[in-house]
């Protein structure tokens, strides 16, 4: 080849180079264009509020005095005074016995809702990826739970677990698996249970129908090739479908995880007033607006914040998910 022709191929090469580089810039630029409204939009509902509310959070606001609330530091977090018989009294949050109660009804409850529902939804979601008369309808009657408002899905089963006259108590009485009445919400030892049953009812479908997605694009020719080779169906899950789908559940997790940890209105429906069963959501809310202590509120509101994204970050870290389903 000559030197001509290798000047051409090089010259050819680094204009289509360039032109490479200057149409991944135009699509950089008009990504970004296409995305300021959002990120302006996401910046006022979302952004600002949230800065206003951990600035509150360093003050000593209330609902009637948030124009003229002093700065205080760190006192709504933690402070403490030594007495003079030496004896130290800590005020604050992070020595407060009820937020940390409400701290671990919330774990418990992001723990064992988010399992439960991963586990029921994987189920649900293998059975309605098989082939079957009427799967369509089936498919669309299991999302009606989740497609249910929680207000009114919580007034619901309110009704259904109230202790007069509940059918949940009259169908567990019929069949002999309880020798009286159960207080389902009111009792301290059955008011988790009680909000963990609504909670799974509910959400279920939702982690079903992020599972299904994930199974339906798995390639049939894999199982066609396991059926062949007689593989045994409980291997092929554990070998073939699970590792396969398991991107997207991890995906589903931290969506279902990140709910739960914030969950508000089914608590504050099922259970008001119940320790048990008070998640910071709550807590946070009665100091804002009933208790009319603003500032602790907002203090509880932050908290709770930097726990979702600390908890967010290291379960994405830990885990090599990235959103987009696929691992690192």
């Amino acid at each position: 080849m000559s030197e001509v022709a290798v000047s051409q191929n090089l010259s050819t090469g680094a204009r289509a180079k360039a032109i490479s580089s200057d149409l991944r810039s135009e699509r950089i630029r008009s990504a970004w264009i296409f995305l300021a409204p959002t990120l302006l939009i996401l910046a006022i509902v979302a952004g600002w509020p949230l800065f206003r509310t951990i600035y509150f959070s360093f003050t000593n606001a209330s609902l009637t005095n948030l124009g003229n609330a002093q700065f205080v530091g760190f006192d709504n977090y933690l402070s403490w005074v030594t007495l003079k018989s030496g004896r130290t009294i800590y005020r604050g949050l992070l020595a407060d016995p009820a937020w940390w109660g409400a701290v671990w009804n919330t774990a418990k409850f992001t723990l064992l809702s988010v399992t439960i529902e991963t586990a029921l939804g994987l189920i649900v979601a293998l059975v309605l990826n098989a082939q079957f008369v009427g799967r369509g309808i089936v498919r669309a009657a299991i999302l009606i739970p989740w497609a249910i408002p929680t207000i009114v899905s919580a007034k619901m089963w309110a009704w259904m677990l109230n202790d007069q006259f509940g059918i949940l108590n009259d169908m567990l009485l019929g069949l002999g698996l309880i020798s009286q009445k159960i207080a389902w919400t009111a009792d301290p030892q059955t008011a988790m249970i009680a909000v963990l049953i609504v909670d799974v009812w509910k959400t279920t479908p939702f982690m079903a129908l992020l599972i299904l997605a994930a199974l339906q694009m798995v390639p049939a020719d894999i199982y066609e090739a396991a059926k062949i080779d007689g593989i045994n169906p409980v291997r092929v899950f554990w070998r073939l479908t699970l590792p396969l789908i398991r991107p997207a559940i991890m995906v589903a997790v931290i969506f279902r995880m990140l709910d739960a940890m914030r969950i508000f209105d089914l608590i504050y429906v099922l259970t008001p007033n119940n320790a048990q069963t008070k998640t910071m959501s709550v807590m946070a809310r009665e100091n804002l607006f009933d208790f009319d202590k603003f500032a602790y509120g907002a203090t509880a509101s932050t908290v709770l914040f930097l726990i979702i994204a600390s908890v967010t970050v290291l379960y994405i870290w830990l885990g090599r998910v990235k959103l987009g389903g696929r691992e690192h």
